[in-house]
């Protein structure tokens, strides 16, 4: 035998690879998982409140509640006091408007308990009346503007229209009820009839 031979003969056959998959062993993990934490506290191991404490608490509790009930008394005085306040100011001022008006009352009652004639009544009549208007402008309450001026829907309401050519168009020309005013507030307006005028409409 030849030397190249001898070589071949000693080699071994090589084993060749499964074609399928190589299986690799099952590992067991069942040891290395974790096991799951709990969040319970164990019993017997939760805190517990002494007796002090739970007094202490029901202490702090019994006095927010006292004092809310305390606010509570004091807001409810405020507000009958105040309604109380409001009525009595009401009272007040009515009183005082009332005690300005008893003389015109008184003579009136004198005006009817007279004997005298239709033209002395009328005087004290007209007495009376010119001492209620001073009453009413010590109180700051004056009469509407009406007869001559210009109608004025905000002063004065139109019980209808007449004939005049002696009055520009749209002006007052009779005073039905007289309206009334305290300071810039409208108390009531004035009843009136409201010209109007042929010969401007025409022009």
């Amino acid at each position: 035998m030849s030397k190249q031979e001898t070589e071949l003969t000693a080699l071994e056959p090589v084993e060749a690879a499964p074609a399928g998959p190589v299986e690799e062993p099952a590992m067991d993990t069942s040891a290395e998982m974790p096991a799951p934490v709990s969040n319970e506290i164990p019993i017997g191991t939760q805190e517990t409140v002494s007796r002090a404490e739970y007094d202490k608490l029901k202490a702090e509790r019994d006095q927010l509640l006292d004092r809310m009930a305390r606010m509570q008394a004091e807001f409810d005085n405020a507000r009958k006091r105040g309604e109380r306040e409001k009525i009595d100011f009401r009272d007040y001022a009515t009183g005082n408007v009332v005690e300005q008006f008893l003389p015109v009352l008184d003579n009136f009652e004198l005006a009817l308990k007279s004997d005298g004639t239709a033209e002395q009544l009328r005087s004290g009549v007209e007495l009376i009346v010119k001492q209620m208007e001073d009453v009413l402008r010590q109180m700051q309450v004056t009469p509407v503007p009406a007869v001559g001026e210009a109608f004025d829907p905000r002063m004065h309401e139109a019980l209808g229209t007449v004939e005049r050519d002696d009055l520009p168009d749209q002006h007052v020309a009779e005073e039905i009820r007289r309206g009334y005013r305290l300071r810039e507030r409208l108390l009531r307006p004035a009843l009136v009839r409201v010209a109007h005028n042929p010969k401007q409409t025409n022009e």
